[in-house]
């Protein structure tokens, strides 16, 4: 009898029922994990699925309001490491919060992970974890050894300030696995903000734009393709520039699964392409 109260008092005190999300990517894998019923709020980005935008909302990604947090009454914040400062305000007033990293691509691994024992979802999350690392390994050596550029951005100008992921991001990482380098190198950890004659420095084989939610910009893939047809670089040459447009371009949830399925077929179109 005693284990049995020991037992149930244990699960009570690990059961959260009332949770916030306080980044798209973590609202993202709340819902693959089938506990969309759980949260109580997220944030103003929080799109996707459709449902999530019904959520009752705390404010943006950088600036969610404590007042509205603590309104909803929740047992778990789910946060990024961003919002340290914001954890440790909630904890003193007795909310519980989880710390998750989504910068390199062990990170999004791990937060799937952590978010599944948060909320005693292991096996789906171990469904999740062993179906993306399979996306890993089905985009290795299809090309070898070339450069690749993934640009972040809706850019029809490239004269200046094009993002780029640099080394210390999760694309980085899935060049690597793939079996090829990043075409921006530097030990700069920062943002890395290039002009044109940057872009033409790094000279790509391969050029991955990620740009979601082209729809509400008014741009078309042609839009964003048509700049990079006149640099005088390699995936000029070979025709290998590519558009992500969907809207999972950029977020690091279990959607990466989409974003792996697009740059196989971007891999293999290059490699028949005798890249």
């Amino acid at each position: 009898m005693k284990f049995l109260f020991l037992l149930l008092f244990t699960i009570q005190l690990f059961s959260y029922d009332r949770i916030i999300a306080l980044s798209p990517s973590i609202n993202e894998i709340i819902y693959a994990l089938d506990s969309a019923d759980k949260i109580v709020g997220n944030t103003d980005f929080c799109n996707y699925p459709q449902d999530a935008k019904n959520k009752p909302k705390v404010g943006g990604y950088f600036s969610p309001s404590l007042e509205k947090i603590i309104s909803l009454k929740p047992d778990m914040v789910i946060m990024q490491n961003s919002s340290i400062k914001l954890s440790k305000k909630l904890n003193r007033l007795g909310i519980k919060t989880t710390i998750v990293k989504k910068k390199r691509l062990d990170d999004i691994q791990n937060s799937i992970k952590i978010i599944g024992d948060v909320l005693d979802k292991k096996d789906s999350a171990k469904k999740i974890l062993d179906k993306l690392n399979q996306k890993l390994k089905d985009i290795k050596g299809i090309v070898k050894d070339k450069k690749i550029l993934f640009v972040i951005g809706h850019n029809t100008n490239l004269e200046k300030r094009i993002f780029v992921a640099g080394e210390n991001l999760y694309f980085d990482d899935i060049i690597n696995l793939s079996g090829n380098k990043n075409a921006y190198q530097s030990s700069f950890q920062g943002q890395p903000v290039l002009n044109l004659e940057n872009i033409i420095a790094t000279n790509p084989d391969i050029v991955v734009l990620l740009a979601p939610f082209t729809d509400k910009k008014g741009v078309t893939k042609d839009d964003l393709i048509k700049p990079w047809l006149s640099l005088p670089i390699d995936a000029k040459k070979d025709k290998t520039i590519y558009v992500v447009d969907k809207h999972y371009a950029g977020i690091p949830s279990q959607r990466l699964i989409y974003l792996l399925d697009d740059l196989k077929g971007f891999l293999e179109d290059a490699r028949d392409k005798k890249l």
